[in-house]
């Protein structure tokens, strides 16, 4: 299995003809509704997906040390909240490490010294998160 894609089970919500499609992705550390961009026909269901986040880190604001040392997903009113390990790239991006999975944000603003590959928890609007059906 490629590192980049979880596998979880999706839930497809009613949506109007002018909303983008939305699912409640239930997975090992947790369940959020969050967009969906496969085929809608198919978002109902068991899949291989990766996860993109259109909202970089912000720390201080969207991004603060973890509460609990686990990896989680929730749901807070209109926000998804993602805690895992934080990892820095070399190009200037980041990494969240929730549980086995890696999901790739931008930074907005430097992360202070030391943090890197502590525990962090990432609040983004629910609007900002998509799940991708990964091919095989």
């Amino acid at each position: 299995m490629d590192d980049e894609a979880m596998f979880v089970r999706t839930e497809s919500l009613p949506r109007t003809p002018q909303q983008h499609m939305t699912v409640r992705v239930h997975t090992p550390i947790g369940t959020a509704v969050v967009l969906w961009r496969g085929d809608p026909r198919e978002a109902e269901g068991r899949h291989l997906i990766e996860w993109a986040v259109d909202e970089d880190i912000h720390w201080g604001q969207n991004t603060r040390p973890a509460a609990a040392a686990e990896p989680e997903l929730r749901q807070e009113g209109d926000r998804v909240i993602m805690s895992g390990r934080l990892h820095l790239t070399d190009d200037g991006a980041a990494y969240l490490q929730m549980g086995h999975w890696p999901v790739l944000f931008d930074l907005a603003s430097p992360i202070p010294s030391g943090l890197d590959g502590s525990w962090v928890q990432i609040s983004v609007g629910s609007e900002s998160v998509a799940l991708h059906p990964y091919q095989t």
